[in-house]
C-alpha cells in the first residue's frame, strides 16, 4: 500500500562517484592535519542532552536530533565536536603533554531547515589545540586552514580569513558603559549585522545603549590592533599576510568562545561563511564541572559549504577531477581468453591484488570483445590476457595500443614499467 520510499530531508545518499568526492575531501583534511602533526580522535554520535544545555542553554534542544532512550535518559544525536572535545579532553588531559594538538572528521546532525550548503546531516573537519594560552595556537590553526583552502587548488582571490576578537568588544561595551549581562545578545546582533537591515540593526542596538554609528566607527577603526599583533607577525614570518583581514564585524554566534574568532569567507560568492571557529578557554571546565579552566581553540569545516565551492572554482574543480579521473580506474584489467584457464587467471588476479593493484575482471564466462570493452570502461591501463598459451601470456598497454608476449613469471615486473611510465612516455625499458 505504501509509496516509493525516500531518504529523509537533509539527508544525502552517497552514491560511489558521491562517495569518491566525500572522500577526496576527507583526504586533504587528513593529510594537512598530519602535516601540523595533529592525531586524529573521535567522540560518540549520542551524547547526553545536558552536554548541549549546559553549552548552549535549552533553546539548543530545537536544533538538535534528541529522544529518551530505553534507558530513560535524554540523549542527543551531536551537532558538532567540540562539546564532546572538551569532556573528553577535561577528563583525560593530565595523560597527554600540552599542548593537545587533535583532530576529528565525523559526521553530525542538527534540525534545521536544509537549502543551499546547509543539510540536516553533514560531515565535519575538526581541529583544536588545548593546553597552549598564548595566540601562536589561534595563529598556528589559521595558518593550517590557508594551507588547507591551498591544498584544495584555491588562490588568494578565492578566499580570505577574516579575523576578529570578542575582548575587543568587551572593551567597547564597557566604553559605552553598556551593561555587562547584555554582552551575548550585543554579539548576537554583531553577528547578523551583515544579513539584517540596517533599521533592524539600529533599533537593537539602540535598545541596548549604543548604536549602529558606533558601532561601525569601533569596526573602521585601530583600536583594536592590540588583540592581533602577535598573529599578524606570526602570519607575516610565514608569508601569509595576504590571506587574511582583520574585520571586527565577525564575532561567530556560539557564546563560548572568549577571544579571538576567525572565519574562512569566498570572496566570490557573496562571502560565504567555508569555516569558522576561535578560542573557548572556558568550555572544558563548564563541561566538566570542574573549577580549573584549560585553555583551547579550533575551528570546524563540514563538506557540504566546501564541496559545493570546489565545483564552482575552476581551479579547485579541475584539481577534483584530475584525482577523480585518476582514483576512479582499475590498474589492470585480466582478459580470460580461454575460460579453461579460469584457475590460472584467478592466481594471477590475486597475485596482481597482492601486491597492491586495482585489478578487474569479468566473473562470468565472456567474450573476448566484451572484456576489452570492460577494460575500457574500468579506465585500466594494462590488459593481462590468459588464454590457451599459458604460461605465456599477453601484456597490453591499453593506452599505447601495444602489446607483449611474456612468461608468467615475468609479468608482475613488465606491469609495473607500464603503470610507472606516463601515458605518452615509451611502452617498455626494453623488449623481452
Amino acid at each position: 500500500m505504501g509509496g516509493k520510499i525516500q531518504s529523509l530531508p537533509g539527508f544525502r545518499d552517497f552514491y560511489p562517484e558521491d562517495c569518491a568526492v566525500r572522500n577526496y575531501v576527507f583526504d586533504h583534511w587528513r593529510s594537512v592535519a598530519h602535516r601540523y602533526n595533529f592525531h586524529e580522535y573521535e567522540g560518540p554520535i549520542l551524547e547526553p542532552s545536558e552536554l548541549y544545555r549546559k553549552k548552549s542553554g535549552d533553546e539548543i534542544l530545537k536544533q538538535l536530533f534528541h529522544f529518551e532512550d530505553r534507558g530513560e535518559r535524554s540523549v542527543a544525536m551531536r551537532p558538532e565536536l567540540t562539546p564532546s572535545l572538551a569532556r573528553m579532553a577535561a577528563a583525560r588531559q593530565r595523560d597527554y603533554r600540552k599542548p593537545m594538538r587533535w583532530f576529528g572528521i565525523g559526521q553530525f546532525f542538527r534540525y534545521e531547515k536544509p537549502q543551499k550548503g546547509r543539510a540536516r546531516e553533514f560531515y565535519q573537519f575538526n581541529v583544536d589545540i588545548l593546553g597552549e594560552p598564548s595566540q601562536a595556537a589561534d595563529a598556528e590553526l589559521i595558518a593550517l586552514a590557508i594551507d588547507l583552502m591551498l591544498d584544495f587548488g584555491f588562490c588568494v582571490d578565492d578566499f580570505v580569513i577574516r579575523i576578529s576578537n570578542r575582548d575587543a568588544w568587551i572593551e567597547f561595551m564597557q566604553a559605552e558603559t553598556m551593561a555587562p549581562e547584555n554582552l551575548s545578545s550585543f554579539l548576537q546582533v554583531i553577528d547578523k549585522m551583515e544579513r539584517d537591515n540596517p533599521e533592524t540593526t539600529e533599533a537593537k542596538l539602540i535598545d541596548l545603549g549604543t548604536s549602529r554609528q558606533a558601532v561601525d566607527n569601533f569596526i573602521s577603526s585601530a583600536a583594536a590592533d592590540k588583540h592581533f599583533s602577535a598573529i599578524l607577525q606570526n602570519l607575516s614570518a610565514r608569508n601569509l599576510l595576504d590571506y587574511v583581514k582583520i574585520d571586527l564585524g565577525v564575532v561567530r554566534g556560539l557564546a563560548y568562545y572568549t577571544g579571538t574568532v576567525f572565519e574562512v569567507f569566498d570572496r566570490g560568492k557573496a562571502m560565504r561563511s567555508v569555516a569558522g571557529g576561535g578560542r573557548y578557554d572556558n568550555l572544558c571546565g563548564l563541561v566538566s564541572n570542574e573549577s580549573t579552566t584549560m585553555p583551547a581553540c579550533g575551528f570546524a569545516m563540514g563538506d557540504v559549504v566546501i564541496t559545493d565551492l570546489i565545483r564552482e572554482t575552476k581551479n579547485a574543480h579541475s584539481r577534483l577531477l584530475s584525482h577523480l579521473g585518476s582514483t576512479n580506474s582499475a590498474d589492470i584489467h585480466v582478459v580470460i581468453a580461454d575460460e579453461s584457464r579460469r584457475p590460472e587467471a584467478l592466481a594471477v588476479i590475486q597475485q596482481l591484488r597482492q601486491a597492491g593493484y586495482r585489478v578487474d575482471y569479468s566473473m562470468a564466462e565472456t567474450k573476448v570483445g566484451k572484456q576489452f570493452s570492460q577494460a575500457e570502461h574500468a579506465k585500466a591501463r594494462v590488459a593481462v590476457i590468459i588464454g590457451s598459451e599459458y604460461p605465456s601470456v599477453g601484456i597490453k598497454d591499453l593506452l599505447q595500443r601495444s602489446e607483449v608476449k611474456a612468461d608468467v613469471g615475468a609479468m608482475p615486473s613488465l606491469v609495473k614499467t607500464i603503470l610507472d611510465s606516463p601515458p605518452e612516455g615509451p611502452l617498455y625499458a626494453q623488449s623481452p
